[in-house]
């Protein structure tokens, strides 16, 4: 067990979590409740850096599975929400909101892998 990595995790996790918390508290002052607007957010805003991040990482030597550690699994997991995802879509199906439902389902899944894919590009280009 590499508890140095671990606690890298640890922490990032919580930065990440407390990023989350910010940013669906302002989607959700600003653009209101008619979708869950700010973990759409998030999952987006995360698969664009972990695309950037996991190849601007690339061949960075040791050190890059520290900033893995705390990037991409700690913060990037702690901002990402898939299990929020999922019980918000019940919440959705559960009020009759299907189209609702369907527009949030459609729009975290491919503007995820849009925003994984351009953040791959980026991180491409930043090479």
């Amino acid at each position: 067990m590499n508890w140095t990595l671990l606690g890298l995790v640890m922490a990032g996790g919580a930065l990440g979590a407390g990023l989350r918390y910010l940013i669906c508290h302002h989607a959700l002052l600003h653009w209101g409740d008619r979708l869950p607007w700010g973990t759409l957010a998030a999952n987006l805003l995360g698969a664009f850096a972990a695309g950037l991040l996991v190849v601007w990482l690339e061949g960075r030597g040791s050190t890059a599975t520290a900033w893995r550690a705390f990037l991409i699994v700690g913060l990037l997991g702690g901002l990402t929400t898939f299990s929020a995802l999922m019980l918000e879509s019940l919440i959705l199906s559960r009020s009759a909101r299907l189209d609702a439902l369907a527009g949030y389902l459609t729009l975290t899944l491919v503007g995820g892998f849009l925003a994984v894919w351009l953040g791959a590009r980026m991180g491409h280009w930043l090479r």
